[in-house]
């Protein structure tokens, strides 16, 4: 059974290995984003026992915009809804701002999509970044 946390605290290897089971290059930082979880404004996780296997965070202005920068689930937890809830836990803290933004890859778009979103005809995402995923 899964479990759902409101919790900043993770281990390196913990984030180690859920960045790393979706081949995201952040997961070569643990450290980093050890560090990073602390930054967000909201982070819900989704744990298998003792092992996490989902996480959303989000920043926030604390009135109008919330930004989902991370949104992920072990490929081996596929399946069992854990990104749905995952976003809808965010969708419910941030029902009255007046914006929600993800960044999707394309091939989430789908998901997203399903889940609420749009994609913007208006606008672009721009990045400066040293991450290859």
């Amino acid at each position: 059974m899964i479990e759902y946390r409101d919790t900043h605290d993770f281990t390196s290897e913990e984030l180690e290995r859920l960045f790393l089971s979706v081949d995201w290059s952040s997961g070569h930082y643990p450290e980093k984003l050890a560090a990073a979880m602390k930054g967000f404004s909201t982070v819900y996780s989704a744990w298998d026992g003792d092992t996490l296997v989902g996480m959303i965070c989000a920043m926030d202005d604390g009135v109008m915009t919330a930004y989902v920068h991370y949104l992920l689930v072990d490929p081996d937890h596929h399946g069992q809804t854990i990104g749905r809830t995952l976003v809808d836990m965010i969708k419910k803290k941030y029902a009255d701002y007046l914006r929600l933004i993800v960044i999707a890859y394309d091939a989430e778009m789908k998901f997203y999509e399903n889940c609420g979103f749009t994609k913007s005809d208006v606008s672009s995402p721009m990045f400066i970044t040293s991450l290859w995923t």
